[in-house]
């Protein structure tokens, strides 16, 4: 017991000092507090939130930047807020106070407005910004905010022309109306933060918003057998319905827009292809116009992991699966959810915003120029392409490579809310005299004076290029020089058990975007072409294809493509990837099986980017068979899809001589 004297004591001065230190910190408290009413009724605002920032500390990248603040008050019943802090802080005598309400005109301490829930740089450097000095108590500091968002109506019942009722939510803006109309239909819950939040948004700059969850989903009545099958212009069409509901109701001044992205972005395309008489224009963001051909069987091959886990994870019946597998050619079914097939009679504006590593990338641009070059006469024209370089979702680091701050920073050309304004307000903005397609050209990112990593404009799509094929050759090389006649053909065995990995790509449900992709082209049964070091760069702008001269040991089998930008560190950066199943090489209506040992051609859409080579790059295409859970794996027997568990294990021939003359086509833009 002895020993342990001298720990105790050690711990008891601890307590002790400590216990001092606290003392003397409480001792330098200040307080700083007030209270939030609002203007009209003078009642006091709960759950107001309230910012605290120091000058000292104020963080924005330029004037127009949200700046970055460190405290967060919340406003209790009687709209009252306190905050006790340590007045030895450095920079606590010069500190600012906003609200950062969803609903109201928010405020900078005294008084001063501004727009959004955080205050720029600009703003808080205004004249008339007070600086509170919390070495000292500073109370009595008061706001008075104004409502820009009106009570919502939660849930209110929306019939279809079945008897359906879809619950749906209102937000109007304060004041009287009437307004135009922006809704939103959703199968992930019309209540959640974020659809909320953007709802109040649209509100707040003088629009009704509506909010819907989809049939058979959350708060709404009915049963769906598949996503998306009732939007369209099918026997039910529940977006036509909603929205000649919403031209009826006094908050609104007969006009009605559509926004949203993904999934909201889908029923926002089959809605259109409806042709409801009061949608007067739409925001589209990563979507797609074709079901099949974008979504559930791109190629011709099931995209597995996207199909199997959005459907699962977000807790559709197990017969939706079973209706999108037990499709697997091009019908009727999938007809109604092709929006290609309604191009001529949909008269409507559209906004399109996608990404080169989106999911749906292809899927946005052709909704775009089925629209621009195909529509109806309200349509034909009048629609807009925005295209960055992110995945599902704006973001400047998108799998293992990170773009520059302007990959997010969107262009006065592209601003949704420029395009509202437009149509549904009547505001003569210009942004229809302004380019119809907005794009972004990446470049290497490990070399700030490469060329790319820029914003572009164009009034055509695509823009101006020459196809130029890249043959590939037998001894591994890519050259834009024919292969010879005497070309040798390789050969790889594919193993369905045992498939290439995915690895990046235009993925939604496991990683996305460029992933170097060294780990796998090692592999047997990948097969390597590259470039020499380019000695000038090369802009690809467009949609890529690949041709292939090939023959299979099976009746069916699959083939993969994939196009990598190799920098001189020997990174094999991702680009795009493509596959095509054999049996639906000329047709995705109906099967054609192979004869074995027969030289065919098979064509891969890899779909659409925007990239410069940088000088000292190498380009790179891989051919394989296979990229799994991206895709399911083809089994090579040539039975019907997932028909028994049998597999086959494939020898797969690739040719490259004059007589068939294998190669990846990019459209290459002239350097300016």
């Amino acid at each position: 017991m002895m020993r342990r004297r001298p720990l105790i004591r050690s711990i008891v001065l601890t307590l002790l000092a400590t216990t001092l230190a606290a003392a003397s910190v409480s001792a330098q408290r200040s307080t700083l507090s007030g209270k939030v009413t609002d203007e009209k009724t003078g009642r006091p605002i709960a759950g107001i939130a309230l910012g605290v920032a120091r000058v000292s500390k104020l963080r924005a990248e330029q004037p127009a930047d949200p700046i970055k603040w460190e405290k967060k008050l919340t406003t209790d019943k009687e709209g009252r807020f306190e905050m006790k802090v340590g007045s030895n802080l450095e920079g606590l005598n010069e500190v600012i106070l906003f609200t950062a309400s969803e609903d109201h005109a928010n405020q900078i301490y005294k008084g001063l407005t501004f727009e959004g829930q955080v205050p720029r740089l600009k703003d808080v450097q205004r004249d008339g910004v007070v600086k509170l000095d919390l070495t000292k108590d500073c109370t009595g500091i008061d706001f008075v905010l104004r409502s820009q968002v009106a009570t919502g109506m939660r849930n209110v019942m929306v019939p279809m022309r079945d008897g359906t009722k879809l619950a749906t939510d209102i937000y109007l803006p304060e004041g009287d109306g009437p307004w135009p109309a922006i809704l939103s239909r959703t199968p992930y819950n019309k209540t959640s933060n974020k659809n909320k939040r953007g709802a109040r948004s649209l509100a707040r700059n003088g629009y009704a918003v509506v909010a819907q969850d989809f049939r058979g989903r959350f708060a709404s009545e009915g049963e769906t057998d598949m996503p998306f099958i009732n939007d369209g212009w099918g026997k039910l069409q529940d977006g036509y319905d909603t929205i000649e509901w919403i031209v009826k109701q006094p908050w609104c001044n007969g006009k009605v827009g559509t926004s949203g992205g993904s999934a909201l972005g889908i029923t926002q395309i089959m809605t259109a292809g409806s042709t409801p008489p009061h949608l007067v224009c739409q925001s589209i963001g990563v979507a797609c116009g074709s079901l099949y051909h974008h979504a559930a069987w791109q190629g011709g091959a099931f995209r597995k992991k996207l199909v199997e886990q959005w459907l699962t994870g977000n807790k559709f019946s197990p017969d939706c699966l079973k209706l999108m597998t037990g499709n697997p050619n091009y019908n009727d079914l999938w007809r109604g959810m092709d929006a290609s097939t309604r191009s001529e009679v949909i008269n409507v504006p559209g906004f399109f915003q996608g990404g080169w590593y989106d999911v749906f990338n292809q899927g946005t641009i052709d909704a775009f120029m089925w629209r621009q070059y195909k529509g109806g006469e309200g349509a034909r024209g009048k629609q807009k392409l925005l295209m960055g370089p992110w995945v599902h979702g704006r973001n400047r680091k998108p799998g293992e490579v990170q773009f520059p701050e302007n990959a997010v920073q969107i262009p006065k050309a592209a601003d949704q809310g420029r395009w509202f304004d437009y149509w549904l307000k009547g505001e003569q903005n210009g942004i229809m005299d302004e380019p119809a397609v907005t794009y972004y050209v990446m470049g290497d990112v490990s070399d700030p004076k490469a060329p790319g990593n820029e914003w572009r404009f164009s009034d055509v799509w695509p823009v101006p290029s020459k196809a130029t094929p890249y043959y590939i050759h037998a001894d591994g090389t890519l050259s834009m020089e024919k292969p010879p006649a005497d070309g040798k053909s390789k050969t790889y065995t594919y193993d369905p058990k045992k498939p290439v990995p995915t690895l990046g790509g235009c993925n939604l449900c496991m990683k996305k975007g460029p992933y170097d992709q060294r780990k796998l082209e090692n592999r047997p049964d990948v097969l390597l072409y590259t470039t020499v070091p380019l000695t000038q760069p090369v802009e690809v702008t467009g949609q890529i294809k690949a041709y292939l001269w090939a023959s299979s040991s099976c009746r069916d089998t699959d083939f993969t493509v994939k196009l990598t930008d190799v920098y001189p560190d020997g990174r094999s950066m991702l680009v795009l990837d493509g596959i095509i199943r054999a049996r639906h090489r000329n047709t995705f209506e109906k099967d054609e099986l192979l004869t074995p040992g027969e030289i065919y051609k098979f064509k891969i859409d890899l779909w659409s980017t925007s990239l410069i080579f940088n000088k000292g790059h190498r380009i790179r295409v891989a051919v394989s068979s296979s990229n799994y859970p991206r895709w399911d794996p083809n089994p090579n027997t040539g039975d019907g899809f997932r028909a028994n568990d049998k597999t086959i294990v494939a020898e797969n021939t690739i040719y490259h001589d004059a007589e068939h003359p294998s190669h990846i086509l990019l459209p290459v833009v002239e350097a300016k």
